[in-house]
This record gives C-alpha cells, sequence and structure tokens, in this order.
C-alpha cells in the first residue's frame, strides 16, 4: 500500500493518504478516517471517481492522490445542485463534459395525453416480461450499432453501456417491445424502482423513426405504470437528446434535477 504524507496546519497532525485496495484511498488524520476516495470502472471501461471528504484541503489531496495513481482520462457524476462539490472537482482540473436532466413523469393518461396513442397499422406493442429472448437481443445489437456509429455509445446512461465482456442485455424481462411482422423495431427498458419506476431507455431502429413507435411504447407502458397504481415515474435525458426531452416533455414530465458528468483527459 502507498502512502503520501500531507502537512496540515501549525501544531495539527498531518494528513496520511493510503491506497487501502487496488481502487479505494483512505485519507487519516490522529488515526482518524477523515476522507475516502474510490475509483470504479463503468460497463464500457471508463473510470469514474467519488471522494467524500470533511474539509475541502483533505478533498483536493485525496484527489491528487488518486490522479497521480490512475490513467487518464478520468470521470466523475455530480449534483449540480452541489455546487461545493463540482467546484473541489474543477479545483483538480475536471471539466463538464455534458448535463443529464432527471424527470418526473405522470403515468395518468389524462394527464400525458397519451390514453388514445396506438403504433402504426403494423406494430404490436409486447408489454414488459413478454418479449422473446433473442429477437429482443438482435434488436438490442442493432440500435446499438446505430448509436454507435452516430454519437457513440458512451453518450448512453451508465445502465445501459455494454460491459467489458461485450454484453449489451442483461435482464430481458425489464423490456417492452414493438414488434413489426417477425421483427422487433423499438424497446423501452422500465427498472423496477419501488414506488417510482425508472425509465432508462427508449430506442427505436432508424428506419422506423417518425413513426410514432417511441410514444406508443412510452404510452403504453406509464398506462401500465397507471393501471397498477404508480402516478410517477422516472427518467434521464441526456441534454443534447433533443428528441428525447421533446417526447418527456410533451406528455407533462418536469425537470426535478441535473447531474453533471465531468472529465479530466
Amino acid at each position: 500500500m502507498n502512502s503520501v504524507h500531507f502537512t496540515s496546519g501549525m501544531g495539527e497532525p498531518a494528513v496520511v493518504i493510503t491506497r487501502v485496495a487496488g481502487r479505494q484511498w483512505h485519507a487519516v488524520e490522529d488515526d482518524r478516517v477523515v476522507g475516502r476516495g474510490d475509483a470504479s470502472r463503468r460497463p464500457d471501461g471508463r473510470i469514474f471517481l467519488s471522494v467524500d471528504a470533511w474539509h475541502g484541503a483533505v478533498f483536493d489531496q485525496l484527489a491528487d492522490a488518486m490522479l497521480a495513481d490512475l490513467p487518464k482520462p478520468l470521470y466523475t457524476v455530480v449534483d449540480e445542485a452541489d455546487p461545493d462539490v463540482t467546484s473541489h472537482w474543477e479545483r483538480v482540473g475536471f471539466m463538464t463534459r455534458r448535463r443529464e436532466w432527471e424527470y418526473l413523469v405522470p403515468t395518468d393518461p389524462r394527464v400525458t395525453g397519451l390514453g388514445s396513442v396506438l403504433p402504426p397499422s403494423d406494430v404490436t406493442i409486447v408489454a414488459v416480461g413478454e418479449a422473446e429472448e433473442v429477437p429482443l437481443r438482435t434488436l438490442d445489437r442493432a440500435i446499438r450499432d446505430e448509436v454507435e456509429a452516430a454519437v457513440g455509445w458512451q453518450e448512453m446512461l451508465a445502465e445501459v453501456l455494454p460491459r467489458l465482456d461485450g454484453a449489451t442485455l442483461r435482464d430481458p424481462s425489464k423490456y417492452a417491445v414493438a414488434a413489426q411482422s417477425d421483427r422487433y423495431v423499438g424497446l423501452l427498458r422500465v427498472a423496477p424502482v419501488t414506488r417510482q419506476p425508472r425509465i432508462g431507455l427508449i430506442a427505436v431502429r432508424s428506419d422506423q423513426h417518425r413513426r410514432g413507435i417511441a410514444r406508443a411504447l412510452l404510452a403504453h407502458v406509464l398506462g401500465s405504470l397507471h393501471r397498477g397504481g404508480i402516478e410517477t415515474a422516472s427518467a434521464e435525458v441526456n441534454e443534447s437528446n433533443g428528441a428525447a426531452m421533446a417526447l418527456f416533455e410533451g406528455v407533462g414530465a418536469r425537470r426535478a434535477s441535473s447531474n453533471l458528468e465531468l472529465v479530466l483527459r
């Protein structure tokens, strides 16, 4: 284990930063742990950092030790409503890469206006948990290839990123799909979080865009949640995804918070 000593104020004990495990650091002052740092590798291979420290100076010392040990680029995610934490990361060199809005989405069709929305005549909506795994995985791969060829899959949420082993779809039971003849052309992923399910992904094959399939998928899933007694769902949307923002805001969703993804290159 490597340790780095930092001098505190006059007469105060030194802060000792120690890498206690492969991806964990502790800051110790006078035999007390006064800060912790963690590095986690996301499914796409990117390394994200987190620091929990009692004082700003300890935050900087932990961050400096971690940055010295880890390869760049490095990433972190912060709540935009917490400017102090954001400024700590900016002080050690991180810059904003993107913003994600968290939306609260009503499920009542009288609010969303989706009660009468139907898919195109040649498309059928398959309910959450009823999709066949093989065509669902085929659709997932096709959509990922299209996204990668356009904006790149790193612009997607962490929960839908591919793992290092190449697997991309972990739990088929969380998906509703749009079926056309003998293939699937659209999907919507729902994470069953207690009391407020989270919509993690809505995607439609590029040759089926502008047909109302995404809206029909959303209408089906929100309607099902409403009938199950769920009043709101949540969704996270990249600020650069204008189509997704328009889709959610068009059904009465409201912005509840935002996160910033920061990067040090």
